[in-house]
């Protein structure tokens, strides 16, 4: 359902923190991107170095900002390009977060310097690109205080952490066996300096809200009560020292014992700090859900949705959408069902379930297997309607959770990965609608080939939520389009729920962060309009709890998607061409919505002509 929150996205958030005719969509009114200067942003006093070739700018400049994230270079496998080995973690310390603010605000009065009329087309739209990112980056500091580093869904630390080691950092060799255990031993130092943000968090009333304290609880105890040997951190890369050939038996018993040792010293006892910590500070915790409870908190969601969005829609504006689009869409479920023979007269859950049932189930590997091949049958659909396609593969992993999407290291040391839970029993009826938001032709398509363009490294690297999101969603309705559901009603179904459930994302988020709904208000309008089952809509409006703002991208950015194509279509006619539309879209890397727009703007003139 949604991309795993990347690395250097992970430290930025530590940092920063419709009644509507169902043959349309709403149109969205986006505001043009910042280009100059604005009086409403920090500015910098010193004087500006002289310029370089502005192409050498973006390039240096954006490398000067991810090398603070050295786990980050490890993500994207650029260790060799960036001359580092896989051997630091991330500074998360109060100090180092304020020094790369200075250097966000510094580069930012860097790129203002240049002459934009001066710039090629190519390079004025890089300018334009950088300079919304920078400027979002600046209003962030604001708000470095204002989230959850710790918390029940997918950007906590403490589950990236493992992430991190578990899944992305490479032991391919003894340096990079040994890298890993220097990483280790740097835990405990980044813990601490984790739980002294969270301090810092409390001071200002920013506490979890009480009700997730036990999930999180349990979490962190799991691994704080265990030995170091039966922990992921030496299970898995136990699995992986020992399948190295380039190595001998006495060396690979000598890296997992120092495994064991920092394990020891550095991996558990941080686990045992961050839970006495939310100990401790669950007693002081209420049961307030939403961001509004912040002393800045009207301000902090404000800059929240601008940032997920990519447009200065407001949260009643996105309430109202929400509505409007929850309606047309259970509108759309009721026809599905008329047609299948199914009552009508009765809850969107009945019908959801129904065809949850109808459809079948799998278990375990089955799982795997099926999204598999599901992947594999996208290529006659998307083969008509596409030009570009990325060369990197995806894969499918089981997992106790899933439902997220890991891009590819840019090296192609490890290909792009969707991420499938598949513990327990699976429906099958919306299996198709996830391996398309997730793989193919959703975020693996759009990632991979955003990594593999010949662009300025940050515009293959930077994402845009709204874009991101709104690509993947659209994904799931450009294969109903050519009929990837025709024989599979049920399947139409299930792409409908999670379109449902998007939409729907838009009334509890707003609801919860700026109407101060209560958690069993977000649960019952979940239940009752998405028609999820329970917990499904507990692990939904955790997000929205503590993740404010993000789960409203994707609604927004499908249907600026789909109001651009339909705004090319009408003004090109007989000459519009879904694979040049594509192009366009995917072509040019991620982008805010509103430069995305006079993007395709530019196309539809030039292709008018």
């Amino acid at each position: 359902m949604k991309i795993r929150i990347t690395l250097a996205l992970i430290c930025l958030f530590l940092v920063a923190c419709a009644a509507g005719q169902p043959t349309s969509s709403p149109t969205i009114a986006s505001t043009p991107a910042p280009t100059t200067a604005s009086a409403a942003l920090p500015t910098m006093s010193t004087v500006l170095a002289p310029q370089v070739n502005f192409d050498t700018f973006l390039d240096q400049s954006y490398r000067s900002l991810i090398a603070r994230y050295p786990e980050r270079i490890t993500e994207l496998g650029m260790a060799q390009q960036f001359g580092v080995r896989h051997d630091k973690l991330n500074d998360l310390s109060d100090a180092y977060i304020r020094e790369t603010q200075k250097l966000e605000i510094a580069t930012r009065a860097q790129l203002l310097s240049y002459d934009r009329a001066q710039l090629s087309a190519a390079q004025q739209l890089s300018y334009d690109i950088y300079a919304w990112y920078l400027a979002d980056q600046i209003r962030a500091h604001a708000f470095m205080y204002a989230d959850y580093p710790l918390s029940p869904v997918l950007i906590s630390y403490h589950t990236n952490l493992t992430q991190f080691f578990t899944d992305i950092h490479p032991v391919r060799n003894l340096a990079e066996a040994k890298d890993y255990v220097a990483r280790l031993a740097q835990v405990k130092r980044q813990v601490d300096q984790l739980l002294d943000g969270m301090k810092r968090r409390q001071d200002v009333g920013v506490i979890l809200p009480k009700f997730y304290f036990p999930v999180v609880l349990r979490e962190l105890r799991t691994i704080a009560q265990s030995s170091a040997r039966t922990t992921p951190f030496f299970t898995v890369f136990q699995g992986k020292v020992n399948a190295l050939k380039n190595i001998g038996d006495v060396e690979k018993e000598s890296v997992l014992k120092s495994a064991e040792k920092e394990i020891d010293a550095s991996v558990l006892p941080a686990f045992r700090a961050m839970t006495d910590f939310m100990e401790q500070q669950e007693k002081t915790a209420t049961n307030d859900a939403g961001v509004w409870k912040f002393s800045n908190g009207a301000e902090y969601y404000a800059f929240a949705l601008r940032r997920q969005t990519t447009t200065d829609l407001t949260a009643e504006q996105i309430h109202d959408l929400g509505l409007r689009e929850v309606a047309r869409i259970q509108a759309e479920i009721r026809a599905v069902a008329k047609e299948i023979g199914y009552p009508t007269d009765t809850s969107i859950a009945d019908i959801i379930g129904r065809a949850a049932r109808d459809s079948g189930v799998l278990q375990g590997e089955q799982i795997v297997k099926g999204y598999e091949a599901i992947i594999q049958g996208t290529e006659d659909y998307i083969a008509p309607v596409f030009d570009l396609k990325p060369k990197a593969k995806v894969i499918v992993i089981g997992r106790p959770t899933g439902g997220y999407y890991i891009p590819a290291a840019i090296d192609g040391s490890r290909p792009g990965a969707f991420y499938a839970a598949a513990q327990g029993t699976q429906s099958k009826f919306n299996m198709p609608s996830l391996a398309y938001h997730e793989a193919i032709p959703g975020h693996h398509t759009q990632i991979a080939i955003a990594q593999e363009l010949k662009l300025p490294f940050f515009r293959n690297e930077v994402s845009f939520n709204g874009y991101v999101e709104g690509w993947a969603l659209y994904a799931e309705r450009l294969m109903w389009e050519p009929g990837a559901y025709k024989t599979n009603p049920q399947g139409d179904i299930g792409r409908l729920q999670y379109e449902l459930m998007r939409a729907a994302r838009l009334v509890v988020d707003t609801g919860i962060n700026a109407k101060k709904w209560s958690y069993e208000q977000a649960i019952n309008y979940m239940l009752a309009e998405a028609g999820l089952p329970r917990g499904t809509a507990d692990a939904e409006v955790a997000r929205y709890i503590c993740w404010a703002g993000q789960a409203t991208a994707y609604k927004i950015g499908m249907i600026k998607i789909l109001d651009l194509r339909q705004k090319a279509k009408d003004k090109l006619g007989d000459r519009f061409d879904l694979k040049e539309f594509h192009n366009v879209v995917l072509g040019n890397g991620s982008m805010p919505l509103a430069i995305l727009e006079r993007t395709v703007d530019d196309y539809i003139a030039r292709s008018g002509k």
